[in-house]
């Protein structure tokens, strides 16, 4: 059971780190350091946007509109580090 809740943390780090990517990259897009233009920073915008495009959605349609302020990846990071406490602190059980 510890491995599981080992490789259950492993995805919940990676999906943190992947949404903090995202939030950088949208900042250094709309402050223009990067281009969209380049192939590169293209793709790589594309494929974080088609990965975490199912998430956002469903927070974003709860969320009220918040005009151009988009608090979805905030969500999202609350939402890993609360699950993140909920099994450290019931740990036992799952043992």
């Amino acid at each position: 059971m510890l491995s599981i809740l080992q490789i259950l943390f492993f995805v919940l780090d990676v999906v943190w780190w992947i949404v903090i990517a995202h939030v950088i990259l949208s900042w250094l897009i709309n402050f223009q350091v990067l281009n969209l233009r380049q192939p590169l920073v293209a793709q790589i915008w594309d494929g974080l946007n088609k990965l975490l495009d199912p998430i956002y959605r469903r927070i974003r349609s709860i969320l009220p509109d918040m005009g151009g302020l988009d608090l979805a990846p905030l969500i999202v990071l609350l939402a890993i580090y609360a699950l993140r406490v909920v099994i450290i602190n019931n740990i036992s059980a799952f043992l």
